[in-house]
């Protein structure tokens, strides 16, 4: 008898999202649709020439969780958040979106991890990430018993950046191996795939993580190549499962010789492309967790990340389980 669906483990931050210019990302020197990691210090100037923002609880795998949660799945989160009233946030946003959340918090230094999102015109967002507490969390943290009543336990690819996180990453997978489970985890973004390439390539090859996110440029980093079709061909060799999306043009779902193409769900606006690629792992694996064939598992992903883009903000205010009955994805 599994408790969780889905169990997800990632850097836990306040989003604080505002909408700029170009020109404002070229004055600041903020890399265009990357995650850029700063200092405290960046991130107080930065907040500084914020204009009006919406604070919400993100970080790519707390997002996720949340979407498995609002498709009716169980879902289960690790992260560090400090004691202090953007911690005080994030808990109770995540605990709110029915997400089970008990990892305990750290003191007030360093402050809970927050993220500056810039959101330009055409909907692409520019993220200034300060970790923050994120760097504390650790073996200590991993709640064994959680992990073992997951059925999916899945973690982001920016976990790799603090340093302890990694061994308690290896932590679960020995434990969610060990009790029948699966291990999946997303690229996160093509930067972090540069600067930890060698690794991730060993998690997939040694069957540390089973089930493999990307989107098409995450991929064709991986893989040191601008040939989209050459990455297909050796993700679907190094992992048992991967979806691979490519934003308008839907998405890729692969496993072994089985290719299956997702069209996107078509949208009246794009309005903010944050969080499009969690919410889609959401729709995945909430679909995968039930049973679904590939095909409907990669519908449920790219119906999700279409809810979402056309909102502000990573956390959909509309009910995806609703939209995917109404879709014939749910079951009524």
């Amino acid at each position: 008898m599994t408790q969780f669906d889905v169990l997800t483990i990632g850097n836990a931050i306040v989003d604080i999202i505002s909408r700029c210019e170009d020109g404002f990302l070229i004055d600041n020197e903020i890399t265009k649709g990357a995650m850029n990691l700063i200092d405290a210090e960046r991130a107080t100037r930065l907040y500084s020439l914020m204009g009006p923002a919406i604070e919400t609880s993100g970080g790519s795998a707390g997002n996720t969780a949340a979407g498995v949660a609002n498709l009716g799945g169980r879902a289960a989160y690790f992260g560090k958040v400090a004691a202090d009233q953007l911690g005080e946030i994030f808990a109770h946003d995540i605990r709110a979106q029915g997400v089970h959340f008990e990892t305990r918090p750290g003191g007030g230094e360093p402050p809970t991890a927050r993220s500056m999102i810039f959101v330009t015109e055409d909907g692409e967002r520019s993220m200034n990430t300060y970790l923050g507490a994120c760097v504390e969390f650790g073996p200590e943290d991993v709640e064994e018993q959680v992990v073992a009543q997951a059925k999916v336990t899945y973690f982001e690819g920016y976990l790799w950046d603090p340093p302890r996180a990694k061994q308690a990453i290896l932590d679960c997978a020995r434990i969610a191996h060990a009790n029948g489970r699966e291990v999946s985890m997303t690229l996160s973004d093509s930067f972090c795939v540069h600067r930890y390439r060698d690794e991730f390539l060993d998690l997939m090859r040694s069957g540390t993580v089973d089930i493999v996110f990307a989107n098409e440029q995450e991929a064709l980093a991986l893989y040191e190549t601008e040939d989209f079709e050459e990455a297909l061909s050796r993700i679907a060799q190094d992992c048992k499962l991967a979806a691979v999306t490519m934003s308008e043009k839907g998405a890729v779902i692969l496993k072994g010789s089985e290719r299956i193409h997702v069209s996107a769900t078509i949208i009246d606006e794009l309005v903010d492309t944050t969080g499009a690629g969690d919410l889609f792992a959401a729709g995945f694996l909430y679909g995968y967790t039930q049973n679904r064939s590939l095909e409907d598992c990669g519908k449920l992903g790219c119906l999700a990340a279409g809810i979402v883009i056309q909102q502000i903000g990573p956390r959909p205010s509309l009910s995806l389980k609703k939209a995917g009955e109404d879709a014939g994805l749910i079951p009524v």
